[in-house]
């Protein structure tokens, strides 16, 4: 891919109008295209391809015809061309990091630090645990073997869209599947980055391929397709829902990481001129654009005055502003319609009747341009209301009071989610008696540092299956009994 240095992203606007396909790039059957829209300045920065149901028909025809070679390479094989795909896209870093912050208005330290680092380490445990994994075990003479599932769909959302692209793509690899990957029409670039790096570490043709498009179009050609075998999607639970029905008639395996209303328990003894600013940023992480932010932080009643005080400081204390700039903490919001959402939701918190600490309706003062939004801190939120109970996908934080630890737990369980949760406490062993009543995939003690083996997913309405480290890998296999194996052959 050539540098086009005047859009400060090394991405080829000629092959933006290509798809990957079976090795290399090639036109739509079809030709049409989508407008890809920098979200700090709202205007055009490129034009991808936008594909149809027969351009999915070949992108499956492709990888079903390479799945029998991919899936009997050696795992030492696979091991080999993840490690390359790690290594390209540590060496291209800052090309991705580029492109993520002008197609979803990322920070740029935030894409450097956060976005792509993180979308790397996903393939690197990929890799990793090639070396360790029994695909194959044998007890009482029966074995159990671990094997490919097959032609795997796949369809990443825009927040974040190197790490997602990466934590499903790395998985179906190292598992031995074939991949056609429909990234998120609003933040198509970094995903064409992703194909050129895949390409240059000498994936066969066929195993990886890439078709840009809509949902309406492509992800539901893919979901549908007789010939892909599983289809993985992390995106709005609408979204998951339409998939899963598309998907039905075919029986095929379904993953879904869908939407979140993360609880983050403050406990009585927390620390909370620490808890309390930790809380608000990890609120508001990428522009609270992530599917497990904890937005709804649950605080005791006798300390409610003393955390509106610490979040509406560390609130206004964020800098949010043109993503291009080392000092931007919080870019823009990453599009016209979530930007339109999240000012809705601000006005139904306002209507509701809940407190407002900060931020408010409107633009970040000083912009008239760009989908800035204001940080904003609501308390006094009843767990009934609408910005308490829907996904705001935007920086809103609801400061929820409880007067018991069991409210505490009721409150965080009473959602249709169930994806992530925190607890903050200094008894370790109180923290840990919480989180095991929390209904929820994944929770997180005293913000730990993230840790790429442990997986993520959800319960409820959150999805099902799960991501990353050992169980990502095994979304993608099936599970074959071999009765009568007999004792394993301890000389292979």
């Amino acid at each position: 891919m050539t540098t086009q240095s005047s859009n400060r992203y090394s991405v080829d606007l000629q092959t933006a109008h290509l798809f990957y396909v079976n090795g290399g790039w090639s036109a739509p059957v079809s030709p049409a295209s989508l407008p890809v829209v920098n979200p700090a300045t709202e205007e055009v920065v490129a034009q991808v391809a936008s594909g149809s149901a027969e351009d999915v028909d070949q992108a499956v025809a492709a990888a079903r015809a390479a799945f029998a070679d991919w899936s009997a390479t050696s795992t030492a094989q696979r091991a080999r061309v993840l490690g390359k795909i790690h290594e390209l896209i540590l060496e291209r870093k800052e090309a991705f990091a580029q492109a993520i912050s002008v197609e979803m208005g990322a920070a740029i330290g935030s894409a450097r630090a956060m976005q792509v680092p993180l979308a790397a380490e996903h393939v690197r445990v990929a890799r990793d645990l090639l070396s360790t994994y029994r695909f194959q075990t044998v007890e009482n003479g029966t074995a159990i073997q671990r094997e490919p599932i097959g032609v795997c769909g796949l369809i990443t959302p825009w927040n974040w869209p190197l790490y997602q692209i990466t934590a499903k793509v790395a998985a179906a690899l190292a598992a031995g599947c074939t991949v056609v990957l429909k990234p998120s029409e609003l933040s198509p670039l970094s995903a064409l980055l992703f194909a050129q790096v895949v390409h240059d570490a000498g994936l066969p043709p066929g195993v990886f391929n890439l078709v840009n498009g809509s949902g309406h179009l492509v992800g539901a050609a893919m979901a549908a397709h007789s010939d892909v075998d599983m289809i993985s999607i992390t995106g709005s639970n609408r979204a998951g829902a339409l998939v899963a029905q598309a998907a039905a008639p075919t029986a095929k395996r379904i993953g879904q990481e869908l939407g979140g209303k993360s609880p983050n328990i403050l406990l009585p003894d927390a620390d909370f001129e620490k808890a309390v600013p930790l809380g608000v940023m990890a609120a508001f992480r990428n522009v609270g654009q992530s599917c497990s932010a904890p937005t709804r932080m649950i605080v005791p009643k006798a300390r409610l005055a003393e955390v509106e005080a610490l979040a509406a400081a560390t609130a206004n204390a964020i800098i949010v502003g043109d993503p291009q700039s080392p000092e931007t903490v919080l870019g823009p919001i990453a599009n016209e319609a979530q930007f339109n959402r999240v000012q809705a939701m601000i006005e139904a918190g306002l209507h509701e009747g809940a407190k407002l600490l900060c931020g408010g309706l409107g633009r970040v003062p000083c912009f008239d341009k760009g989908f800035y939004t204001r940080p904003t801190i609501f308390s006094e939120v009843d767990n009934a209301m609408r910005i308490a109970q829907e996904e705001i996908f935007g920086p809103v934080l609801c400061i929820i009071a409880y007067a018991t630890i069991d409210e505490a737990v009721a409150i965080a369980n009473d959602t249709i989610y169930g994806l992530g949760a925190h607890v903050q406490s200094q008894d370790l062993d109180l923290a840990r008696t919480v989180a095991s009543r929390i209904r929820a995939g994944q929770v997180l003690l005293n913000y730990p540092a993230w840790n790429p083996m442990a997986p993520f997913g959800g319960y409820k309405h959150s999805g099902n299956g799960r991501e990353y480290g050992v169980f990502g890998l095994e979304e993608y296999l099936e599970t074959k009994a071999i009765v009568g194996f007999g004792a394993p052959d301890l000389d292979r």
